[in-house]
Parts: C-alpha cells; structure tokens; sequence
C-alpha cells in the first residue's frame, strides 16, 4: 500500500478581518480551501470560542498585564446574548482530491466593542489541525471610526455600570472632553539627511449602513493646527469629507525643529471631530523624538 499525506491550500493566509460594521447588523466575507492531495478529505471546522475548555482557559490573567507583546487574547470580546459573533458554514463535510470548497463567515455583533476576535481551525478526519485563521472584527454604535496609532484602552470589557448613551453625550458635551484617546509616536531618525521625516498614519472610515435614515458623509476636522506645525508635525488632511463606506487614510509627519534638543522627546495634543449623524471628538496625543540609526 501507499501512505499519503491530506494536503490542503486555503485563499486565507493567517488573518481574516472583517472590519467595521453597525452593532446589530451583520457583515459576511468568504473563504476557499483547495484539497491538493490524491484522497478525499473529510473535514470539520472548530471555534475557539465553542471550545469545550474555553472556561478553564478564562481563568488567567489578560494578555495585555503579563505579554508585552500581544494587547488581545485569541479570543475576544463576544455577544452579550451568548451566541458566537462569529459563525461559518459549512461546518463540516468532505472535500473530493484536486476539488475546492468555498465557507462563508458571517460577523454578527449585538454591541459596540473593537475588539472581537476568534480563532478558527480546519481539522482533518477529526485530529489533524491543517490550517489555522485569526478572525478579527469591530462593531460600532455610530457609523464612523478612527484606527491608527496605539489606543490608550484596555481591550477587556468593564463590568462596571456605564452611563447611557445619551447620558455620556451630555456629560461629554458638559466636559468639553473628547471620548477617546489615541497616540501616536514619530521617530525621527538621526543621519545625515535631517530633512527626511518621521511618518506615520491614522484612518478616518465611515460605516455603510441603512439604520441610519439621513445617510450623511462623514466630515472631519483638526483644532490646534499652529502649535502643531511650530514643533515640526505636518498633517497632510486637515479637513475633509468621506463618503459611507469609505476610509481616508491622513499622512502625520514630523521633522524636528532647528531649536531641537535631540536628547528631548515632544508632547503635542489635537482634537480630531468627526461629524456625522451624531459629532464625536477623538484626542489626538503626539509624541515625537529623535533615535539613532
């Protein structure tokens, strides 16, 4: 007889992300696995989430406290009405030799959090693990966002009692305090051309979705542009306007000014205000220095 060993070829890589979507509505993407070997596979697909010591595992602490290195756990946040928020079909079957079968993923958040994510396996003949995805998305309650930088956050949900929406936007509006924080580092390499900037890059998206009836563009704004541009940091959109379903991604650059100490780091702050269907302000923290090639 002959041993042969089950080989498979999967359109996804390692990560698949789902992206943005309104909490409460679903968004699906598709993947593809080709069977390259010369018998037929029987297969299944397993879920972290679903996974039978999934309890067990919860108790330790959080990646974000004891790993330097990874902010999140495999899996992340999930549905408050105890369904998975992520789902695929088919779950199990056989794929004939030299034949491919397609899945679909469907994500289904039921609130807002930008840190849901899962791990999915495709399992042959009930032991062999081939082939492994990150499933990764966000849910908002307002159909626009800002990504880029790092957060300052803690991706673990409070248990903590949270004012209401409409609670938290007259406090907020009181305040005059932005909702979130986000921070961006620029490196400046020292060398001999000085003149060459530090870069880095923030995304400003809007979420298509029918919930929202008025169905307006997404416009957003920089305050506190003349102190930035004094210390060196050019921000390559200001202002402007995106359309639903769309991402403007805005160059930040810096190049230290002539008075400069190179031993010295820069702390600057901008509000960015997005306004939409509701306005939403995000605190913008600079940081710039100077590194040695």
């Amino acid at each position: 007889g002959h041993g042969v060993m089950p080989s498979i070829v999967c359109s996804v890589e390692e990560v698949l992300d789902m992206g943005y979507v309104l909490a409460r509505e679903k968004a699906t993407s598709t993947f593809e696995i080709q069977n390259t070997s010369t018998l037929t596979l029987q297969y299944s697909i397993q879920l972290d989430s679903l996974s039978s010591t999934r309890g067990k595992d919860q108790q330790k602490l959080p990646s974000f406290i004891t790993s330097s290195l990874q902010r999140t756990e495999i899996v992340g946040t999930q549905n408050y009405n105890g369904l998975s928020v992520f789902s695929i079909f088919p779950t199990e079957g056989e794929i004939v030799a030299g034949k491919s079968q397609d899945f679909t993923v469907t994500f289904s958040p039921d609130h807002e959090s930008l840190y849901y994510s899962d791990r999915l396996k495709v399992v042959l003949f009930g032991k062999k693990v081939a082939h492994v995805i990150h499933l990764k998305g966000a849910a908002r309650d307002c159909p626009m966002f800002v990504e880029g930088g790092i957060p300052l956050d803690v991706p673990i949900e409070s248990l903590a009692v949270t004012l209401p929406a409409s609670s938290q936007e007259a406090l907020t509006e009181e305040l005059q305090e932005p909702v979130k924080s986000i921070l961006l580092v620029l490196e400046h390499i020292e060398g001999e051309n000085s003149l060459v900037p530090a870069i880095t890059e923030l995304k400003v998206g809007a979420i298509r979705t029918a919930q929202f009836a008025s169905k307006k563009n997404v416009e957003f704004s920089f305050d506190n542009l003349s102190l930035l541009q004094k210390k060196g940091f050019t921000i390559e959109f200001v202002k402007g306007t995106i359309e639903r379903g769309q991402v403007k991604c805005i160059s930040v650059s810096w190049v230290p000014p002539a008075d400069f100490d190179a031993h010295d780091h820069l702390i600057e702050t901008a509000l960015l205000t997005l306004k939409g269907d509701i306005k939403e302000s995000y605190r913008i923290l600079f940081m710039a220095k100077v590194v040695s090639a």
